[in-house]
């Protein structure tokens, strides 16, 4: 768009805001100037010291110190925080898990933990929760779960079960009965054998062979009256006799395969007997151990299946009883010794992996978290190195957060569960299935490849409460879908409360909490109110108090250290205010050094006198947890020309976009009050002196508006006097942050250069009630060394840094005579004639003008409008 088509837009915005009526002439605009009496500037009333920081009367505490004081009972200033953890709490649907959200130092983990206890004490005791082995698959082992306690009892009672099964095994193996019966089966084998035997040698001594038994097995040769035929004795026969001897060879062989078919068929029944005598037995050792087992555990049904399944296992597998006892006997002999090197039969199958015991437990469990790295969550299962192999089992499986929090609750702080790499996605797959599912995570990526188990799922029936801050929560919930799925219940803390009253008496509780929970000194009743504005000035409101009482138990603290420094037996105001100095201090080195170089002039500062197009704005440091403020340098140049209002820290990108909307606005007000006759022409810019780094925010808008406005009307302004504020469109002055820091900035480098009783801040009237100030620049307002002024318009703050009236518009449209922005508008003006003349001169400048009032020039926007 050219510029002059951008100018002619302009005057058609201004026109549709411009109300419609006849124009005076110039005649009759003279007139009413000449008849208006001479303005005078309006008397702008300064804040008392009352209006500066609210201060809390002791005679209103009824103590005297905080020991009389009862313990306390709810939850301070948290109402809608606690209906929320309420709410999510007793919802059984799926997916009510909870965020809590609120600013660091809040006391959010704290009061969900005992907002959580306290309900959980109420509520039952959720069941143990232990893995045994699954004999019919080792690598898949069965979860159970018992009533509370029972869990410690069954593993106690397997391992009593083990030890006496080593005891009456081998003692029921050893009997005469087994014995007998045992050697009644061998020698019925033994009896059939060698019948069978001598049956097969009459058979093939008929045929005229014989039967030899090797240690390779038995074989068969020919044989004359018993004897068997050399090898030169069977070169000797004819091939006839050869033929015929092979073929009674095979006749006999196939007898003979039938015998030993025979007797293998009779060992094969003998083993079956000895096996059916050996289960007999171990049935007889143990079943009446197993029915006491199960009788003790009737009703849970898992546990009296896996009892069946101990007693099956142990009656397959008797003989390592055996074993086990025998090893032990071998080991008393002493040339036998390094018998006890050699690896042993393992009982360590029967054993009971109680993951969660919850013999001791009262109530639902309430867990906290506070590293959920993948395994902390889900848990692990471990590995064990021997003889150079790595081997797991059952026994080898660690419980995680899921498993001791299951059937209660479990609270998490939501940026580590972010950071630790597969802990959100295992959390959210277990919320999302309901079941708690062990998965080693070197398996699940194949990064190894090792012997590993898959341990049954365990049901999940938890309420998660995740803590974090609000932006957490809300990128989040924007950014992962299975979030607003699976935490649908907000728990937003407050970071600040009323003061009423009571909540002022429930600050007074909260002390006297802090020192009976800590062992700190009693605070007296004056203290308490130093407190207490302390928690106004956190909250930076005269009507507010901080609810972040994590920082209010810091300063009881070190208030207590101090008193205990100083010798008191009870925490006295100075106490309080002694560690509010202490920790500025401590904090307050870059501002201390930053006064100093404004005190020697290193950073140009005027605190005195008046300058043309010159404010002292005030710009806010945050350094961790220490915030203050130091007086900056804003000044306005301005010069006939097209170019508008450059930004400079804009132009060369030290400018945030809020400061460069606040430029922006400062512009369209000059237009809306000083472009409604003409189009503005002018080039001016705006700076920040010696400013190097990142200028953000709209509070020095103001004080940019007055710096230019002063420029352009060529009356000088105060340098004694400081500005804060943001503008709209229409003048009015709106509320910023830091104003306590602000005030305090320039209080200091005032004080630093000489206080004169005429220096201050103007400040928005809306920032009044935000005022909670050092008590040393109250003490210097009430000794009117210096002044703080409330205003609600430009106009206003123009009156007092100027000393003059800013002026209204007459009923001609225009401003009186010696009025502010009456000197505004003719230079302006002037600005505008010495444009229209310039191009009125230029050659050719009016070949196609019928009328120069209807070309006017174009509009001095900002850069990139």
């Amino acid at each position: 768009m050219s510029r002059k088509s951008k100018a002619i837009g302009h005057l058609s915005n201004l026109a549709e805001t411009t109300v419609l009526a006849p124009a005076p002439s110039r005649k009759t605009r003279r007139r009413a100037r000449a008849a208006a009496p001479a303005p005078q500037p309006s008397a702008l009333a300064e804040l008392p010291p009352e209006a500066l920081r609210r201060v809390c009367d002791p005679a209103e505490l009824p103590f005297t110190t905080t020991e009389e004081l009862p313990p306390l009972g709810d939850i301070i200033g948290q109402a809608r925080a606690m209906r929320a953890l309420d709410f999510g709490t007793n919802v059984a649907s799926h997916g009510f898990n909870i965020f809590a959200l609120g600013l660091p130092g809040s006391g959010k983990t704290t009061i969900v933990r005992k907002f959580l206890e306290r309900k959980a004490a109420e509520e039952p005791v959720p069941p143990d929760l232990c893995y045994v082995n699954n004999f019919a698959d080792p690598h898949r082992p069965r979860a159970l779960r018992l009533p509370p306690g029972r869990g410690e009892e069954l593993r106690r009672d397997m391992a009593e079960f083990v030890s006496r099964c080593r005891q009456t095994i081998p003692r029921a193996f050893e009997s005469e009965e087994y014995e007998r019966e045992k050697n009644q089966l061998v020698s019925s084998f033994q009896a059939r054998q060698a019948q069978e035997f001598e049956r097969l040698q009459t058979y093939v001594r008929e045929h005229g062979f014989a039967l030899i038994k090797t240690p390779g097995g038995l074989i068969l040769t020919p044989a004359v009256n018993g004897h068997p035929l050399s090898e030169r004795e069977l070169e000797q026969l004819s091939d006839e006799q050869r033929e015929k001897v092979r073929r009674l060879r095979e006749i006999l062989e196939k007898e003979i395969e039938r015998g030993l078919r025979a007797i293998r068929e009779a060992e094969k029944e003998m083993r079956a007997r000895l096996h059916e005598l050996d289960v007999r037995t171990a049935t007889f050792a143990i079943g009446h151990i197993v029915e006491e087992l199960k009788a003790k555990y009737a009703g849970l049904d898992e546990v009296v299946d896996y009892l069946e399944a101990v007693q099956a296992d142990v009656i397959e597998n008797a003989n390592e009883f055996r074993k086990s006892a025998a090893s032990e006997e071998g080991e008393a002999a002493g040339p036998l010794a390094f018998l006890a090197a050699l690896p042993r039969p393992t009982f360590s199958r029967y054993q009971v992996n109680v993951l969660v015991d919850h013999s001791h437990s009262r109530g639902a469990p309430v867990v906290v978290e506070s590293n959920p790295t993948y395994h902390n969550l889900i848990g692990r299962i471990e590995h064990q190195a021997a003889f150079g192999a790595v081997y797991t089992d059952f026994t080898l499986i660690k419980p995680g957060a899921l498993h001791r929090a299951n059937g209660g609750y479990l609270v998490i702080p939501a940026r580590e569960v972010l950071v630790n790499p597969f802990a959100w996605d295992a959390l959210k797959r277990a919320l999302k299935d309901r079941c708690i599912r062990i998965e080693e995570l070197g398996a699940q990526l194949s990064l190894v490849s090792t012997v590993t188990l898959e341990p049954q799922p365990i049901p999940l029936d938890v309420k998660i409460v995740l803590i974090g801050n609000p932006l957490l929560y809300y990128l989040l919930y924007a950014y992962d879908e299975d979030f607003q799925k699976l935490f649908k219940v907000k728990a937003d803390f407050a970071t600040m409360l009323d003061r009423t009253p009571e909540n002022v008496m429930q600050y007074a509780l909260f002390v006297a909490a802090i020192c009976r929970q800590d062992g700190l000194r009693p605070f007296d009743r004056e203290a308490v109110a130093a407190v207490v504005e302390h928690g106004a000035r956190l909250a930076g409101d005269q009507e507010k108090l901080s609810a972040r009482f994590g920082e209010i138990a810091d300063l009881l603290h070190e208030a207590n250290f101090w008193a205990g420094r100083n010798g008191h037996t009870h925490v006295t105001a100075a106490d309080v205010r002694r560690a509010i100095e202490e920790k500025r201090h401590r904090s307050n080195l870059v501002e201390e050094r930053l006064q100093e170089v404004i005190a020697q002039g290193t950073l140009m500062i005027d605190v005195a006198g008046e300058a043309l197009g010159r404010v002292n704005g005030l710009s806010v440091v945050e350094l961790g947890d220490y915030a203050f403020a130091y007086p900056s340098r804003v000044t306005a140049v301005v010069s006939a020309g097209r170019t508008g209002i450059v930004d400079i820290q804009r132009e060369v990108k030290l400018g945030g976009p809020i400061h460069s909307k606040g430029v922006l606005i400062l512009s369209a007000y000059l237009g809306h009050k000083y472009g409604q006759e003409q189009p503005l022409s002018l080039s001016a810019s705006l700076v920040f002196e010696q400013s190097y780094s990142l200028v953000e925010g709209d509070s020095a808008s103001l004080t940019e508006t007055l710096a230019l406005l002063s420029a352009l009307s060529g009356i000088p302004l105060k340098q004694g006097i400081a500005v804060t504020g943001s503008i709209n469109q229409h003048g009015q002055v709106q509320p910023v942050g830091g104003i306590n820091e602000k005030i305090e900035g320039f209080f200091d480098a005032c004080k630093a250069r000489g206080l004169t009783g005429e220096q201050g801040v103007i400040i928005p009237a809306g920032n009044v009630r935000h005022l909670m100030l050092r008590q040393d620049v109250v003490e210097a307002v009430r000794a009117g060394q210096f002044h703080i002024w409330p205003i609600t318009t430009v106009d206003e703050g123009l009156e007092l840094l100027t000393g003059r009236p800013a002026g209204e518009r007459g009923p001609d449209g225009a401003y009186p005579e010696g009025t502010v922005n009456r000197a505004v508008m003719d230079r302006l003006r002037a600005i505008a004639e010495a444009i229209k003349r310039e191009t009125a001169e230029q050659p050719g400048a009016g070949a196609n003008r019928t009328d120069d009032q209807h070309q006017p020039p174009p509009s001095p926007l900002p850069p990139g409008e």
